[in-house]
Parts: C-alpha cells; sequence; structure tokens
C-alpha cells in the first residue's frame, strides 16, 4: 500500500475488543455481545448497522487475536509514513443498552434484506444522537483506543445510517445528528476528523436532497469532515452537490461489489475523473481513494487508479496500456499489446452506469419460473418473485423488451474471443510469465462465462417451445461448461476455492471455532444471508466467485438439479415446480455451507495442470469453429 501511495488507509480490526471493554463499562454483559457482534465474514455490516449476531458469537480468543493483530497493523502504518483511520461511534448499540437505560432513546432500525424480518438478525438497536448518552459513549470508545495503540491520528470513520434510512427528513434533527457525531469524536480527540462515506447521498438519493445534505455536511465546522465520494467512477456526487457544498471531498473508486471474480472496469472514468474534478470550479478535493470491497481481481483498474495519485493531466489510456502490458508481463509482445486494446475497448469501457455487473448464470443463477413469461397465465405474487429475482435494473414486466432474465453485458463477446486469440497466440514468448498465466485463465474464464449466458438462454427457450431434445443439448452444454471453467480456474493458485476456506480455518484456535469460521467462509460466497424451508436468501449470491471447487461443487448441482425439473416438466407435460425447486436449491445450499457436519471436504490450495495447454483446448472447443476476422 505504502510503495502505491496510499497514506491514509482505514484500520478497523480489533475494534469488537475495544468495543467490549467500553460497553461492559457500561454494565452490557459478554452474553448480551453475543447477539450483537456478527461472525468474522459479516463484520463489515455489524459495523454499519444492517444486521447483529447472524455467523457468531465471537469467541474471546478472536477478539484478543484481532487486538494484537491490530496494534501490530497500526505500528506498521505509522512506520511507513501512514496516517491510519480509526472507526468511531455511529450509534449502534446491543439490545440490552435499552434495558439498562431505559430512558435513553433508542430506537430499532429497519428490515435490512432478511427473507422474512426475523428480528433475531435485522432491525439493529440505534441510540439517538441528540440522546446524552451518545456524546458519553463516543468519547468512551475515542479514549479506550487512545489508550491502546496510543495517539496516532486525528481521523475517525463514522456512518451514519447507512442503508437505513433517517427517523425524519427534518433538517434540524439532521444537523443536530452530524453534530452529536462530531461532538462524540472531538471530546475523546479535540483534533479529531470526521471521515464519512457518501455511499448514502447515492443508495438513499431519494431521502438525502440538497437540503438534507446540506443539513449534515453542515453539522460540523469547515473542513473537521472529509467525505469520501465512494462511487465517483461510476456516480459523482460532486458533480450534483455543488462541491458537496463547499466540504472536502476524496474522488474514489469503488469498481467491485462483493468481491466478485468479472472483467469489468471503466479506464477511461479512472483515467480523467479525478481531474476533472481536481480542475473543476471551486473544487474541494483533497484526493483519491480505492473503497472496492474486493480487491483480487481486474488488476490493471487498480494500477491505473493508484497511479492517479501522482498525475495532474489525464491518461490517454491507449498508450498506458502498451506499457502496462510491457511492465505486466516484462517484454513488448505485438499480439498482447492488441488483446489489451480490444480488452480497453470491451470489457473495460463500461459505460452504462449499472453497478450490479456480476450477474453471469453459472454463478448468479436466475431464479425464477422459466415457464412464467412465455404466455401461460401467473399470479401478481409469482409476477413480482420473478422480477425480485432476474438480474439487472428492476422494471415492471410491461417494460421488458423481453421475457428472459439478462445478464449485463455492455460489448460484444464475439471481440473479446478476438482479443482470446490473439493472446493465446503469445503463449510461445510467455509462457514462463506467472501474469500471463493469470490474464489467460481470466480472459478465458470471461469468454466462457459469457457463452454460458447464452446457452442457458438457448435451453430456457427450448423448454417453453416444448423441444425436449433441444432442451437436453443446450442444458448439458450449460453442465459441461461449468465443468470445463472449474479445469480451468483449477491450473491457476489464483482461482482457487480451497485458499479462501483454509485461511479462515486457520483462524480458529480449537475444532469449535474451526467449524464456525468455516461456516462463515462457506455462506458468504453463497447464500450470503439468512433462509427459511422455502425461501433462499435475498443476496445470494451477493458475493459469488468463479473458484475451482466451487464451481463443481456447488453451482453444478444447483444448475443441474434446476434443469431436472424442468426436463421432468418436458416428461410429463406437466407444471415447472417453482416452488419445490427453490426448496431443493435451499437444501442444496444448505448442505454445502454445512457439509463440514458430514465430514468436511478439503479442498486443493495448490494448482493443478497446464494453464495455456487447457485454455488453447476450450478453445478449440467452443470458439475454434467461429470465423474471426
Amino acid at each position: 500500500m505504502a510503495l502505491q501511495g496510499i497514506n491514509l488507509p482505514l484500520a478497523f480490526n480489533g475494534q469488537e475488543a475495544i468495543w467490549q471493554k467500553v460497553f461492559m463499562n457500561f454494565n452490557v454483559t459478554m452474553e448480551d455481545l453475543n447477539d450483537f457482534f456478527s461472525g468474522p465474514a459479516f463484520l463489515a455490516w455489524a459495523r454499519m448497522g444492517n444486521l447483529h449476531g447472524w455467523g457468531g458469537p465471537l469467541a474471546q480468543n478472536w477478539l484478543n487475536q484481532q487486538l494484537v493483530l491490530q496494534k501490530k497493523i497500526v505500528s506498521r502504518m505509522l512506520e511507513l509514513g501512514m496516517t491510519p483511520v480509526l472507526p468511531s461511534f455511529a450509534g449502534n448499540v446491543p439490545a440490552a443498552l435499552k434495558k439498562i437505560f431505559p430512558s435513553a432513546n433508542i430506537t430499532r432500525l429497519g428490515d435490512w434484506n432478511t427473507v422474512d424480518r426475523n428480528p433475531r438478525w435485522c432491525c439493529t438497536y440505534l441510540l439517538d444522537p441528540t440522546d446524552p448518552l451518545f456524546v458519553e459513549i463516543g468519547e468512551a470508545f475515542i479514549k479506550q483506543q487512545i489508550l491502546e495503540y496510543g495517539d496516532v491520528t486525528d481521523i475517525y470513520n463514522c456512518d451514519t445510517f447507512n442503508e437505513n434510512t433517517p427517523p425524519t427528513n427534518d433538517t434540524n434533527y439532521i444537523s443536530s445528528l452530524g453534530a452529536a457525531v462530531y461532538k462524540a469524536m472531538s471530546e475523546g480527540d479535540k483534533d479529531a476528523v470526521w471521515l464519512m462515506q457518501g455511499w448514502l447521498f447515492y443508495s438513499d438519493s431519494a431521502f438525502w436532497k440538497p437540503p438534507q445534505m446540506k443539513a449534515l455536511l453542515h453539522s460540523v465546522p469547515l473542513g473537521k469532515m472529509i467525505v469520501l465520494d465512494l462511487f465517483a467512477d461510476v456516480k459523482p456526487i460532486w458533480r450534483t452537490s455543488s462541491q458537496f457544498y463547499g466540504a472536502p471531498y476524496v474522488w474514489c473508486m469503488l469498481h467491485n461489489f462483493g468481491g466478485n471474480i468479472e472483467m469489468y472496469g471503466i479506464l477511461d472514468s479512472i483515467a480523467s475523473g479525478p481531474v476533472d474534478a481536481r480542475v473543476s470550479e471551486n473544487s474541494t478535493m483533497v484526493g483519491v481513494g480505492m473503497c472496492m470491497e474486493g480487491i483480487e481481481q481486474n488488476p490493471v483498474v487498480y494500477e491505473l487508479m493508484s497511479e492517479m495519485a501522482f498525475r495532474n493531466e489525464k491518461v490517454q489510456v491507449l498508450e498506458w496500456l502498451k506499457t502496462y502490458a510491457h511492465r505486466r508481463y516484462g517484454k513488448a509482445v505485438p499480439e498482447v499489446e492488441a488483446t489489451w486494446e480490444i480488452l480497453y475497448h470491451t470489457v473495460y469501457n463500461c459505460t452504462d452506469g449499472i453497478a450490479d455487473h456480476n450477474t453471469d448464470f453459472i454463478v448468479k443463477f436466475p431464479d425464477w419460473d422459466p415457464s412464467l413469461l412465455s404466455g401461460s397465465a401467473i399470479s401478481k405474487r409469482d409476477q413480482m418473485h420473478a422480477l425480485h429475482a432476474l438480474p439487472g435494473p428492476r422494471r415492471f414486466l410491461s417494460e421488458e423488451n423481453s421475457d428472459m432474465p439478462q445478464a449485463h453485458l455492455w460489448y460484444s463477446n464475439q471481440e473479446l474471443i478476438k482479443g482470446l486469440k490473439l493472446f493465446l497466440n503469445a503463449g510461445n514468448a510467455l509462457a514462463g510469465c506467472a501474469t500471463y498465466r493469470y490474464d489467460l485463465v481470466d480472459i478465458t474464464r470471461q469468454a466462457l462465462s459469457k457463452l454460458a449466458n447464452q446457452v442457458y438462454m438457448d435451453a430456457v427457450i427450448a423448454f417453453q417451445h416444448k423441444d425436449a431434445s433441444a432442451f437436453n443439448i443446450h442444458s448439458q452444454k450449460f453442465l459441461q461448461l461449468i465443468k470445463d471453467i472449474d479445469e480451468l480456474l483449477a491450473s491457476n493458485d489464483n482461482f482457487l476455492l480451497g485458499t479462501w476456506l483454509e485461511s479462515a480455518k486457520k483462524l480458529a484456535t480449537n475444532p469449535s471455532e474451526m467449524i464456525q469460521y468455516e461456516f462463515n467462509a462457506r455462506t458468504q460466497v453463497t447464500m450470503w444471508y439468512d433462509t427459511n424451508i422455502t425461501t433462499q436468501s435475498k443476496l445470494h449470491d451477493y458475493a459469488n466467485k468463479f473458484w475451482s471447487g466451487l464451481l463443481v461443487d456447488y453451482y453444478l448441482p444447483r444448475a443441474s438439479t434446476y434443469f431436472d425439473y424442468m426436463s421432468k416438466s418436458l416428461r410429463e407435460k406437466s407444471e415447472f415446480q417453482v416452488d419445490r425447486w427453490r426448496q431443493q436449491w435451499v437444501f442444496i445450499s444448505i448442505s454445502w455451507q454445512s457439509n463440514w457436519k458430514t465430514g468436511t471436504k478439503n479442498y486443493p490450495i495448490r494448482a493443478k495442470g497446464d494453464s495455456i495447454a487447457i485454455a488453447k483446448a476450450l478453445y478449440d472447443k467452443y470458439f475454434g469453429q467461429q470465423l474471426i476476422k
């Protein structure tokens, strides 16, 4: 991070151990905190007040371990000249605090993405910032951090109402809310500066109109709040808010949701956006930042973004890509340069503004009745369920141009296949280059996953036409694509499920923790959140991954079961049993997430196979007959 110029990193580890000490001073017990803290894979959302308890509780071993780790992290940041950003109090409190302080102004927030509004996981408790107890707790938290780490920073993050709407849009209330949040910080550190995500201004734009935005942004002294324009690579708020109404801000690239593996980016936006913001009239921009939810994909995007901290002029992307390719592979190869030009105009030129780009059907399977939209009579409830499940922006049925679910595709896959052919041709020159092999696997996976989207739709069209022979051909091809992509991914260390699971298990200090941590790791990349026996999580596949092991043992059985129900419907000339299919999906997911109950399968953490040979074979198998102009 230091070598890339990052000087203001978040330092959030270990905060639950700090909260434990603070809340216990307010007579909250460890048992109370067991329902407050989430499991390790879901801490980000528990910290923001979206959920509580899910995947938990946190063992004392974890709390102690993370605090030790945080102290090492903060110490190393300081050695490298960085300023750590520490967390602060946003008002989220354990349920027990309401009983301990019955006169305190504590309310419950609304449901956040649960299946049936189960308060076991949702509707967290919020202490009103205007209550005197708010400043008292917030000050205690800041001081406890200083006691643990020393006086290492004056910059604290606090995100109020992240994907939760305030109880009123009254500007006086919002102003008092902001002032109280800042007071809690400044009482603990007189030089405190509030660093705040600007995500709420985008995600809840219907609430945060100019008066409400101004009320929050002007609730603290000028310069004492820095806003992260979190999604500026796609939806820059600085342009529509008069430079955040005078508050300093950081131009941020979000880029990735859920840590998904999908070749995607907007290189032109990255190459010009920060410069446009900095030289704009009355600019209040003070830096650039990266706020991705996962970083282990699309290295070109993060390489360019990190360079923008050092540039005062826009980057000519095509020329930059030539030097990037030379640096990345160690030599200049004409076919590689030609490939990157194609990539620049296709996968790295997504300008449609759609955020949810990771919707390939293999990893984000459409949950819908394939006969629903083919003329059969359907209920309004089933229509709405189908719409909720379809990827992409939500529309009314009458506004859909097609009855089919659509994965997000913003470029010609034929162009990408041309690039893949060129890239394969460079294999002899770059066979020993690890970065070449990684990119070859990724480009091949990208092309095959887009092909699979079309094959899926071909299977559904055959089903709707009651063509059993064609359905069988297309459905079997889809399943074979999953197997083939899994074999490809298995040939590179960067695409292995085993790495993820083993890293989680290694944190455990006893067998029960190992079970819990593996459950956290398996659940986050599949169902993500709660289910009931008939309904899968609303956030299923949010953190989907193209990882070897996950494809053949999770995505393949899921798709195979779906096609089995379709095949049965065709054979018996009966309705597609969508409810039974959904129950089966939940059963598959719970069985996989809880695999440790029947004997955990250990997945490889080392690659096997020759990536170049496998990619060439798959190209010949699926694209070799196509005319590449």
